[in-house]
């Protein structure tokens, strides 16, 4: 493809795709067999029949495309999302949830600097781009500064918020002390900070880890100053039994978390609920009164959550949409893979419920609208993102099925749920720009050799145990300090408690 202009300055640019499929995902899931679509600046201006279109536009047009075949979409949306957790893939496999969050990922993420959550984030971005996503929802973590600064340089469009709990268990050291007041107000410091800043393409949400490790004045001061900044509530939502337990045991509640949220108010329609795996039919019934929207996140669910509901949600009417969730918890962050994925797990849950099976349960048609408009819809963005309209925004991808994993190409919606793999993704815009073409991710050329800085990332992020406790150092503090110098007291921690290969030819001396 042709090289467009990778900057958030517009001055009054015209770029017209055509001879393509376009799966719109408007309301009237209109698909053009041989359509084109006119982008100016940041929106959608035209789209229609490729003859039609051309013949009004082309002599307007400063880049004119001939994608030959290829397929338009909407640009993915993953609605959950843990970019500071991309450097700790491989830290926390095969364990239950509590040893995941209180014996790897919290010691871990509590040891993160601004700058490892900005390393993290690129490489996370840089994953969600070649899987087609050009939105996602952070799910929250510690340094939303550096988040907000690797979403700016990729060209993404995301929903950023920090990780926010004031009481319960297993907290590191330095989040125990973090009073209620603390939390809301870094928040709303980072909302006046950050929100609506690259070009719009960055929204400040606030954020509730999970509601164990939340007061009630916590959860009501965080719904009463979301409605206050009109912005969305990212929060983890009935993941496994111990939670409903400790919620029915605590807090009064026959049930779980939904009913404790639902009887305290805190059901609103500005909720993106993730997981919501153990909901009973009360319970959903409470999520789709309230306007509750749904974060499904099969891979993650399969590993250590069980089978949320999906088909039960969608037809009491609520919103569901799709997420990768976090590396440790997923290790591949490709929302394509989800699609798949998620299709075919509930459709082997309806043979374990009903002892018969059910090949319509989530359709094709269904799971692309969970990462296109249901996702604009669950962060609070779908009047200008999650379908090809006019007047919406231009985050578009290119997908090529002439390929081996998708060949023959004979229905399209099918083909892109269930042949699409990541490697099918040609091109990516965001809000008018490309961001990744020919599957080369653009801007990040400038300050980083990809493959060498992995290869730095993954020797340097050591991992060792210390009287029983899996503490997680992030070596790499920048990338230009190579080879790094364990101090004196990470040497004897490794000494005493690992083995430790030597690195490279510079590597430390152990007995210095």
């Amino acid at each position: 493809m042709e090289e467009a202009k990778a900057s958030g300055s517009f001055s009054n640019s015209f770029i017209l795709l055509h001879s393509a499929t376009i799966v719109t995902m408007d309301p009237h899931c209109r698909v053009f067999k041989n359509g084109a679509i006119v982008v100016q600046n940041d929106r959608i201006t035209a789209i229609g029949q490729s003859p039609h279109i051309l013949h009004e536009y082309s002599s307007l047009c400063d880049q004119i495309v001939d994608l030959h075949g290829r397929i338009l979409l909407p640009g993915f949306i993953n609605t959950h999302v843990h970019t500071s957790q991309q450097l700790a893939r491989g830290i926390a496999d095969d364990v239950d949830l509590m040893t995941w969050l209180h014996g790897r990922i919290w010691p871990y993420e509590s040891n993160m600097s601004e700058e490892d959550s900005y390393i993290s984030t690129l490489l996370c971005g840089i994953e969600l781009i070649h899987s087609g996503v050009t939105c996602f929802a952070e799910a929250g973590g510690q340094h939303v500064p550096g988040m907000a600064r690797a979403v700016e340089l990729l060209g993404l469009r995301a929903c950023l918020s920090q990780s926010t709990m004031d009481s319960g268990e297993g907290l590191p050291a330095s989040w125990g002390i973090r009073t209620t007041d603390q939390c809301i107000q870094s928040q709303k410091e980072l909302y006046k900070k950050y929100h609506d800043t690259a070009d719009g393409r960055i929204r400040i949400w606030l954020g509730i880890r999970q509601i164990m490790n939340s007061t009630d004045q916590l959860l009501l001061e965080t719904r009463d100053t979301a409605k206050e900044l009109k912005t969305g509530i990212h929060m983890h939502v009935a993941e496994i039994p111990y939670e409903n337990k400790l919620v029915k045991d605590t807090r009064g509640v026959d049930h779980g978390t939904v009913t404790y949220l639902e009887k305290i108010e805190f059901l609103q329609e500005n909720l993106l609920a993730a997981h919501s795996v153990w909901v009973n039919g009360t319970e959903i019934d409470f999520l789709s009164r309230a306007g509750v929207k749904v974060s499904h996140c099969p891979a993650a669910a399969m590993r250590m959550l069980g089978f949320a509901p999906v088909r039960e949600m969608l037809d009491a009417g609520i919103c569901v949409s799709l997420g990768t969730d976090g590396a440790p918890s997923n290790n591949r962050m490709s929302i394509v893979d989800e699609m798949y994925l998620a299709s075919l797990l509930n459709k082997g849950r309806e043979v374990y419920l009903n002892g018969a099976t059910n090949p319509t349960a989530l359709p094709a048609e269904t799971v692309l609208k969970m990462v296109t408009i249901n996702g604009a819809k669950s962060v609070l963005w779908d009047k200008e993102i999650g379908s090809l309209e006019i007047g919406k925004k231009a985050d578009i991808i290119v997908v090529n099925p002439l390929s081996w994993t998708m060949a023959p190409f004979h229905d399209c919606i099918s083909s892109l749920v269930y042949c699409m793999r990541t490697e099918n993704i040609e091109s990516v815009m965001c809000n008018g720009c490309w961001i990744m073409e020919d599957q080369r991710v653009l801007h990040v050329d400038e300050i980083w050799d990809l493959d060498m800085n992995i290869m730095r990332v993954q020797l340097n992020l050591l991992t060792w145990l210390v009287e029983g406790l899996l503490l997680t150092r992030i070596i790499i503090k920048s990338l230009s300090s190579w080879p790094y110098v364990p101090t004196k007291s990470e040497r004897s921690h490794l000494n005493g408690k690992a083995s430790c290969e030597r690195t490279s030819k510079q590597g430390w001396d152990q007995n210095s």
